[in-house]
């Protein structure tokens, strides 16, 4: 049987360059997600919504593979951030941070196997958050880059997208700034992780 890797598969989404920012077209995907707010370093919401994305994932790629013979590699962890004030990233005061965290699933898993999943991890985590569901994300047209660093100083990389790439191109914002983890910060140093950091843009012409 083989074993898709969507992070070879669809390359070009999750090996960009780094000091480069790169536009690409990112396709409508399935994902699990969960919705919370607060500094992702303590919040107790943000260690949950890890857990059972994790817990899900894992059960719909077994799933997929007792009943469909599909197998696959779990995509890694991303990141939707947003804040009423913008200007609480460059602060870095996370208590004001509200995101969306989520884990790419293949399309040949069915919301029946996704509900199962549910079901199969809440027997051990208990009640699921209010928010974890099983939808598609749309984000089309989009700037990112590679990030190898500490996620603290993506702040000049992240200003340097906003205030020059994007003027630069004659773009703009259209929608909220995302992250695809792939490096494990329990495993890996700090200063090698490493960070897609993508951002959803329009034209303004």
């Amino acid at each position: 049987m083989a074993k898709i890797d969507f992070k070879k598969a669809l390359g070009p989404l999750y090996d960009p360059l780094a000091g480069d920012f790169a536009l690409v077209d990112v396709p409508q995907m399935p994902f699990v997600k969960v919705n919370g707010e607060g500094d992702p370093n303590t919040a107790p919401a943000y260690r949950s919504a890890i857990e059972w994305l994790y817990g899900v994932s894992y059960a719909v790629k077994f799933a997929a593979k007792a009943a469909l013979g599909r197998d696959y590699v779990v995509p890694p962890l991303e990141g939707l951030w947003w804040a009423d004030d913008p200007r609480s990233f460059i602060t870095r005061q996370k208590n004001l941070w509200r995101w969306t965290m989520m884990i790419m699933v293949p399309d040949f898993v069915t919301h029946d196997m996704f509900e199962k999943a549910v079901a199969k991890t809440g027997g051990k985590l208990g009640q699921p958050p209010q928010s974890l569901r099983h939808e598609f994300y749309a984000e089309g047209l989009s700037l990112q880059t590679l990030h190898v660093g500490s996620y603290d100083e993506e702040v000049p990389v992240l200003a340097r997208l906003h205030d020059e790439v994007m003027p630069g191109k004659g773009m703009t914002f259209n929608g909220p700034h995302h992250e695809i983890y792939l490096s494990d910060p329990r495993k890996t140093e700090a200063a090698r992780l490493k960070t897609v950091l993508r951002q959803p843009v329009i034209s303004l012409a």
